[in-house]
Order: C-alpha cells, then sequence, then structure tokens
C-alpha cells in the first residue's frame, strides 16, 4: 500500500467539462507514516482535507509551512527519525527525506494548485 499524492488544477478549455491538468506526483509506501507522524506531517500528506482549518480541497501553498516545520524535524535528528525505518527497507528515511523536499519544491512551485491524495 501506498500514498499517491498530486497537484493538479481544471482549465476550463470551453468544452463541457474542465480538462484536469495534473502538475506533480509523487508516491510513497504507506511504512512509513509513523516517521511522518512523528516529524508532524502525516496528515499533510496522507489526509491534508482532514486539516480542521483548511477547506475540503486544499491548495499546495497551504502545505508549504507544514512541510517546511517537518523537513526541519527530519534533517535536525535523523537518528531518531531511522528508528521509525520499516524492518524490511520498504519505507526508510534516506527515501522519505527526498520525497518531502520533492513534494515542498512541487508546492512552492504551484502554490495554487489543488492536492489530491489517494491512500
Amino acid at each position: 500500500m501506498s500514498l499517491d499524492i498530486w497537484l493538479g488544477m481544471n482549465v476550463d478549455t470551453g468544452g463541457e467539462e474542465p480538462y484536469f491538468l495534473e502538475l506533480f506526483d509523487a508516491n510513497i509506501t504507506h511504512n512509513l507514516g509513523e516517521m511522518a507522524d512523528k516529524a508532524g506531517i502525516y496528515t499533510v500528506l496522507w489526509r491534508p482535507e482532514e486539516l480542521l482549518d483548511w477547506k475540503a480541497n486544499p491548495t499546495a501553498g497551504m502545505l508549504i509551512d507544514p512541510l517546511e516545520e517537518g523537513l526541519e524535524k527530519l534533517k535536525s535528528n535523523p537518528d531518531y527519525f531511522k528508528k521509525f525505518d520499516s524492518p524490511n527497507s520498504w519505507g526508510v528515511y534516506e527515501h522519505f527525506v527526498p520525497f518531502v523536499e520533492k513534494v515542498l519544491n512541487a508546492c512552492k512551485k504551484h502554490p495554487k494548485a489543488t492536492v489530491f491524495t489517494s491512500r
């Protein structure tokens, strides 16, 4: 099982239905859920629509501050977070930090995009 996260937006092309433009997508294993939780970014990544102060369709810009904070936590104490590496190596710190960086950079590049997840 895994988390799929993507950023996109509907584009009015003049047709009956808008065209969905995908701007970014990434995938990571659920085995990193506990590590994400300890870094304070589980809900931000896995369930952004559930954050109480966000509307049903969160934008990428809403993820920037919490992702920056979580990434700082991850990088400031790697030994602590490596304790949550998956024993089977399907989900380790060395994979999660670049994933978070990638998502954060995409959010900065497309702050008005809508965030979608599939878990």
